[in-house]
């Protein structure tokens, strides 16, 4: 009886597992994601800040919403470098099949809200 109960709780877990990881990684191939996370690895403030290579985190926060044409997002990414750890945070809409963002920043840890890296030219 404890053997069938421990299996059918290591299936759960499982399952739980398998369909977190699908949705982290179908929203780490959006598009939107992308863009933000390699504009940031590009970004010689951020390179000096957080020393190369910058790598994103496993999890992010935030949300995604896409149709062919159209959607918004509101996301923060977790990155990391061999210097120090950041945020990026992104707020982005999408028209006419265009991402433009109203947002892009990243925030080096243990630095103040307002000394925020601006992405956006």
């Amino acid at each position: 009886m404890p053997t069938g109960c421990l299996g059918a709780l290591g299936l759960l877990v499982g399952f739980v597992f398998l369909m977190i990881t699908l949705l982290f990684g179908a929203m780490k191939k959006s598009e939107v994601y992308r863009v933000a996370l390699e504009t940031a690895q590009a970004h010689a403030k951020v390179q000096a800040a957080l020393g190369t290579p910058v790598e994103d985190g496993l999890i992010f926060s935030g949300n995604i919403n896409v149709t062919p044409t159209s959607g918004d997002a509101d996301f923060a990414i977790p990155i990391k470098g061999p210097q120090a750890k950041g945020t990026i945070f992104a707020v982005a809409s999408k028209s006419a099949g265009k991402w433009t963002f109203s947002t892009l920043e990243v925030e080096v840890s243990g630095a103040a809200e307002t000394d925020r890296i601006t992405l956006l030219k």
